[in-house]
């Protein structure tokens, strides 16, 4: 037991006590405090392994973004109207159904703001370009709440 203490320490040797006693269940108590914990001989090589190593960094800011950065996309929904897309289902002959969209006829379109005094390019729906060609712009985009001086 006095060669196991030397060479493994006394800690070790209660591991090394436990082990060729066949115990189940290892259980070693000793009084040491946190400063002495800090360092642990390892039981194969005897080198040190200190807990300092083991702490949470901080970490480093990054100033770039790992990937470009992506553009928005364009939502299918008409801004005037509320129109957005359906779930529909798409049957075979065999009347096998597979699920698919029906999507919004969204149109590009270039129209004058008469009290900006300018065009204004908005993606619309075509019944909204219905609507604005009966009441007007102005009184659609009130209508729905949108802002034309941000377009």
């Amino acid at each position: 037991m006095a060669t196991i203490t030397a060479t493994l320490g006394p800690v070790m040797a209660g591991v090394a006590l436990a082990k060729s006693q066949n115990f189940s269940r290892l259980s070693v108590k000793s009084s040491k405090t946190s400063s002495e914990i800090g360092s642990v001989a390892s039981q194969l090589s005897g080198i040190k392994i200190s807990t300092t190593h083991f702490q949470k960094i901080a970490p480093l800011p990054i100033s770039a973004p790992l990937r470009p950065s992506l553009q928005p996309v364009a939502r299918r929904i008409c801004p005037f109207t509320g129109k957005k897309s359906n779930k529909a289902n798409k049957v075979s002959h065999s009347n096998h159904r597979t699920i698919r969209r029906q999507f919004v006829n969204l149109q590009y379109k270039k129209i004058w703001w008469e009290a900006g005094k300018r065009y204004v390019k908005l993606r619309l729906s075509t019944k909204a370009i219905k609507t604005i060609e009966k009441n007007g712009l102005d009184a659609v985009a009130k209508k729905a709440g949108i802002d034309l001086s941000k377009m």
